[in-house]
């Protein structure tokens, strides 16, 4: 293993510590009126917000001081335990049902998603797998096809759940490892082509996907049905101008907007701290993309930039789908806003992965 060579990125760390004070003011703002109706307390979801941060927190500086390289050994072993979790979601009495999807399991009081950690499971594997056969993945039946069968069959397991958001970013980042490791241009292309009959085939099974896609193209010919997400998230950004309401001042969390605190928090951010609110975010989302790729740049060896371009694609994509919905700019799924939406798994997820992008950092030329 690599000697220790600098401390680790202090920007990457600024940046991740912003969003996410941003975040638990966010979750507080946008949730404190419907939990003091819901649970008679307006903190609730502040204050487990507050307790998955710090538990998130606990991990990045745990991980940050942990040499990656011990993820190359163990990188097997984690994905198949998160195999066995994604199996184990899907039995009832075990998993657990929320907004329609099996993708919960019950741990005491609270819950964690196994679609989440299979996400840095498998960006892990790849890493390891494609650092010591490199060469092979020119190659279509014997490089890449088998590491496409393995993303997708654990897409397969995801989607049983279901769960479209969670499964597009797994797969997008795999293919973001995979190209970048050298896989040919005219395989992606081949690839793409099938994957989008795949897509248009998942749209068509199930009729709640073919309500968003028509309710994406034109909202308003479905208000108050698979529209009105959508209609008002608008109506958050509009009010929000350059300056915004006011933190706290939001309309659209008073019932408009279903669970405002989760998947559609970036409109209520906007709405109240407008449009400088918004690019403040999205500018500290770019920083932490910045250091990533310099970080993968830098790293010592190719596990650890293909670890590291995993983790930075990993919150790229999920940043890109997220605001794309909120702004209406692709059809609505059910994905959170790195750092800053609520939720357990994938706020703890996303802070032990930067953990171990940190610690990557402390290596990096």
């Amino acid at each position: 293993m690599p000697s220790t060579r600098s401390a680790p990125d202090l920007i990457l760390i600024a940046a991740t510590v912003g969003l996410l004070t941003i975040g638990v003011l966010m979750v507080y703002s946008a949730s404190a009126d419907w939990a003091l109706v819901r649970f008679d307390d307006g903190f609730f979801f502040a204050k487990r917000q507050l307790l998955f941060a710090g538990v998130g927190v606990a991990a990045m500086l745990f991980l940050m001081n942990v040499n990656y390289m011990t993820w190359r050994k163990w990188s097997k072993l984690l994905l198949i335990i998160c195999f066995i979790l994604l199996i184990a979601v899907l039995i009832p009495g075990i998993g657990m049902v929320r907004g329609g999807a099996r993708s919960w399991i019950g741990v005491g009081a609270f819950s964690i998603q196994p679609s989440e950690f299979m996400k840095l499971a498998m960006i892990t594997f790849l890493a390891k797998h494609l650092a010591e056969n490199q060469k092979k993945i020119t190659l279509f039946k014997k490089g890449l096809l088998p590491v496409l069968a393995l993303v997708m069959t654990a897409f397969g397991m995801i989607m049983l759940q279901p769960d479209l958001g969670t499964g597009s970013v797994m797969v997008g980042t795999s293919i973001v490892i995979i190209f970048v490791a050298g896989a040919r241009i005219s395989h992606f292309t081949w690839l793409g082509l099938a994957g989008i009959g795949g897509f248009v085939a998942l749209i068509a099974s199930a009729p709640y996907r073919i309500k968003r896609i028509t309710s994406f193209l034109d909202p308003w010919s479905d208000q108050l049905g698979s529209g009105f997400q959508i209609i008002q998230s608008l109506y958050a950004l509009g009010p929000g101008g350059l300056m915004g309401l006011g933190l706290g001042q939001s309309r659209q969390k008073f019932g408009y907007l279903p669970e405002p605190q989760t998947d559609f928090i970036f409109a209520i951010l906007s709405e109240e701290l407008g449009f400088i609110g918004g690019a403040l975010v999205l500018f500290l989302f770019c920083i932490i993309l910045w250091r990533g790729i310099r970080i993968a740049i830098g790293a010592p060896d190719l596990f650890g930039s293909f670890l590291a371009v995993g983790i930075v694609g990993m919150v790229a994509i999920q940043v890109m789908i997220n605001v794309g919905v909120v702004t209406g700019l692709i059809p609505v799924t059910g994905i959170t806003l790195p750092l800053i939406s609520y939720g357990g798994s994938s706020l703890t997820l996303m802070l032990a992965s930067l953990g171990v992008l940190l610690n990557i950092s402390r290596y990096a030329r």
